[in-house]
């Protein structure tokens, strides 16, 4: 008898769930990128040494995540990400630890209007400018490729506690805006220090039409060192003396692709202004191209120049190259080649160091020369 009751509620019950599916249909897609290699790096300490090493998550950083959608009727739909970064070499979490430190939000979106979304998500320098008008996001310089210490936010620019509108496309015109709460009682725009907490804003406008594609980013971190994780103010050994309390960075990209050929340019000026003492200004200039000779073999070839006032008066050249080739639409291997060039004075009289990549913790150390060369052989993975 109980068996009989089970089953038919257990019936009854499927009907209703299969009911309610049809009308809300809803998905989930597990993805992730893993990216390993060797690195040889030469002048790699304060004395100058070579080093060999394991190296992940340069072309692209490694990460795992959760994105879906429901539809809800009418062309609304309910969206959300979660995306954690790890490390292949020993499997510690990245972005300071955090589980979902890559991405997490949820939102609304509808068809012709846009998204609005919540949570720790990406700038409009990161979305528009690092992912299109960059070396390292075109090419697998990756964050070797990127400004020193993505001092100009273009890869790793994530603001907690977010509101984000990003835009429906429009005849190619797609725009957004967002801000970040710093969630300090007596504090909407961030305090200092011991405690402190960080907001920001950001704003960005992106217009593609064939094979021709423009986009502008601006991006303003108050109190950039309360972030968890904070945002880095220094680079190299031109280190800026003081509390930043302020970190802007405004920036303009443009590429066009003539059939097997890509080409772009990108200019990024970014303030970083103290709470007691200067500002320090920084431009980076840089141009790159890339060639599909087949369908699975890809060259590129990249310059940036990156210049500091005040403080530092600080030049540094850097050149990349690299050659891709494809396995499988997943799966790649690839060669990268990458040298930089540093001239100028920091504010001890001291000569300025090279440093190649976004994040010295994570990528590689500040040379202990004015120059620096990084050869890596990759593998990257995508499920």
């Amino acid at each position: 008898m109980n068996k009989k009751v089970l089953t038919t509620a257990s019936a009854v019950l499927a009907g209703f769930s299969f009911a309610g599916a049809a009308h809300a249909q809803s998905s989930v897609t597990l993805y992730g990128i893993i990216d390993a290699g060797i690195t040889y790096v030469n002048h790699a300490n304060a004395q100058a040494k070579d080093l060999v090493q394991y190296g992940d998550g340069v072309a692209q950083g490694s990460r795992w995540g959760l994105k879906g959608s429901e539809d809800l009727g009418g062309g609304l739909k309910a969206i959300f990400t979660l995306e954690n970064g790890f490390n292949s070499g020993n499997g510690t979490l990245g972005q300071g630890g955090d589980l979902f430190g890559r991405q997490a939000w949820v939102g609304l979106s509808k068809d012709g209007i846009g998204s609005l979304t919540f949570g720790r998500q990406y700038t409009f320098s990161t979305d528009y400018l690092g992912g299109s008008y960059a070396n390292g996001g075109q090419t697998v310089g990756g964050n070797y490729a990127y400004h020193i210490n993505d001092i100009d936010q273009l890869t790793s620019s994530r603001i907690n506690n977010s509101v984000k509108f990003s835009s429906a496309n429009f005849y190619g015109l797609t725009f957004g805006a967002m801000y970040g709460f710093s969630n300090q009682a007596g504090a909407f725009a961030g305090a200092p220090g011991t405690g402190g907490s960080s907001s920001a804003y950001s704003f960005g406008l992106n217009y593609v039409n064939g094979p021709f594609a423009i986009g502008a980013a601006y991006t303003d971190i108050r109190f950039p060192a309360s972030a968890s994780p904070s945002f880095s103010t220094s680079l190299a050994n031109a280190s800026i003396t003081g509390t930043a309390k302020d970190l802007a960075t405004t920036g303009v990209g443009a590429k066009y692709s003539l059939g097997a050929a890509t080409m772009w340019a990108l200019w990024t000026h970014t303030n970083i202004d103290q709470i007691v003492g200067h500002m320090t200004t920084f431009n980076s200039y840089e141009a790159g191209g890339k060639y599909a000779f087949t369908p699975a073999l890809t060259g590129a070839l990249g310059y940036t120049y990156m210049q500091a006032s005040d403080l530092t008066n600080g030049h540094w050249n850097q050149v990349d190259a690299s050659v891709d080739y494809a396995l499988s639409k997943r799966t790649d291997v690839y060669l990268l080649g990458i040298y930089q060039d540093a001239s100028g004075k920091n504010a001890k009289n001291a000569d300025l160091q090279s440093q190649i990549g976004v994040s010295t913790s994570s990528y590689l150390p500040v040379a202990g020369a004015s120059t620096q060369l990084a050869v890596r052989v990759g593998i990257r993975h995508k499920f």
